[in-house]
């Protein structure tokens, strides 16, 4: 069986107190912390968003029920991954669920593994989630080493143009377009230019449209000159 991942809060929201004993003990003893909710109002009342964790809905509900939740938890900032638990004829449900964001959808009773699985997939994304953001802040750090200029320089060459139209739509020769790539390359300590590029892209570099949203206007204003 797959290890949890270093996320391991799983909350369960059902009203049937049967279903949150069942799999509270399922999944508290393969390794989860569980927190059991018996409605969805008192879920988006109490249940801490900050925390990273996944949570495992019921689709039907008194009150607010599984679907209306998991919209109010996007209004509300709960950016967990949400698995749907479903009776046999609630598959629509389930089905328009899925397609509002939900990663999984287990039909009642589901066993063990099936439910394992799901969680273990829900915590999955969470983690890479975080380590894509994680990359993201760093490479953003690493760019603050850079000159303005460079990080312009770094931002066409990441959107796949030759220093001649750099240096154009940029207003410098390609011979400064050069000297700027090697200043990058210094100053974001790698050795390879695809290294270079591979922190530009997760800092978010390298969008053509936006470079000709901001540069084309001042190409042809200078031609005006």
């Amino acid at each position: 069986m797959t290890m949890p991942s270093e996320h391991r809060l799983v909350h369960v929201v059902d009203d049937d107190e049967g279903v949150r004993r069942s799999l509270d003990f399922l999944l508290s003893h393969a390794g989860y912390e569980v927190q059991r909710w018996a409605s969805a109002e008192v879920f988006l009342k109490e249940a801490q968003k900050m925390v990273p964790a996944c949570a495992m809905i019921d689709i039907r509900m008194p009150g607010m029920d599984g679907l209306a939740l998991q919209k109010e938890m996007k209004v509300q900032g709960f950016n967990f991954p949400i698995i749907i638990l479903s009776g046999h004829g609630d598959i629509a449900m389930a089905v328009q669920a899925m397609q509002n964001g939900a990663i999984d959808f287990l039909q009642k009773p589901a066993d063990r593994e099936s439910v394992i699985t799901a969680v273990n997939s829900a915590l999955e994304i969470i983690s890479n989630s975080e380590e894509q953001r994680n990359r993201s802040d760093w490479a953003k750090t690493q760019l603050g080493r850079l000159t303005t200029r460079e990080q312009e320089v770094l931002d066409g060459l990441a959107c796949g143009y030759p220093n001649k139209t750099i240096a154009y739509d940029l207003g410098i020769s390609a011979r400064t377009v050069e000297v700027y790539r090697a200043n990058v390359m210094d100053k974001l300590g790698v050795h390879s230019f695809a290294d270079a590029l591979r922190i530009a892209f997760a800092a978010g570099l390298g969008s053509e449209r936006r470079w000709l949203e901001a540069h084309t206007l001042i190409a042809h204003q200078r031609q005006g000159e």
